[in-house]
């Protein structure tokens, strides 16, 4: 099956697109993240994924840059905790894109990375992933079957750039608190 993944990071790249390709899929990245803040963080982003997309010869296309789409959607829950009720909007706008992306790319399916990260419920993105898409959503938890130990190993072996909180200006300020501790 032609599959659109949403790729949120390389790390979790790596061990998805090895996951689907095991899988006897066809893979096509799509990199969207207007979440991620500040631009050069995007930035670091981008190209580690963009390397990761070479490793395993896929397509990655990368859809514009926009933080004031998840700015504007997501103002009022500027006060909300890494995991509460701003999270599930930022994932909508990423979801809700990469369906879209999927149809104009002639897949057959779709999917995201964001499942390999300890902190997303593959749950709750199966459900927002099934509301916008039905039956095209594929419910991976890329982080079991030791997904996300085999996503780390990878990320080591190739060298890929860590990033040490989700993405958005919020959880960074929450990263950087923690780092003071």
């Amino acid at each position: 099956m032609k599959v659109a993944l949403h790729i949120c990071c390389a790390v979790c790249a790596a061990g998805a697109i090895e996951r689907l390709k095991l899988d006897q899929h066809q893979v096509y990245g799509f990199f969207f993240n207007p979440n991620i803040h500040p631009e050069e963080e995007y930035l670091k982003r981008l190209q580690s994924a963009q390397r990761v997309a070479a490793e395993y010869g896929i397509t990655l296309t990368v859809a514009e840059y926009q933080p004031d789409i998840w700015f504007k959607l997501t103002h009022s829950l500027e006060n909300e905790p890494e995991g509460g009720r701003r999270c599930p909007v930022c994932l909508r706008i990423r979801l809700a894109r990469t369906f879209q992306f999927m149809l104009e790319s002639g897949c057959e399916g779709y999917t995201t990375t964001l499942t390999m990260g300890s902190n997303k419920k593959a749950v709750v993105l199966g459900k927002i992933g099934k509301e916008i898409g039905g039956e095209h959503y594929l419910e991976y938890d890329f982080k079991k079957k030791e997904g996300f130990k085999r996503a780390s190993e990878l990320a080591r072996s190739w060298g890929l750039y860590r990033q040490y909180y989700c993405g958005c200006i919020y959880s960074l300020q929450e990263a950087e608190k923690r780092r003071k501790k």
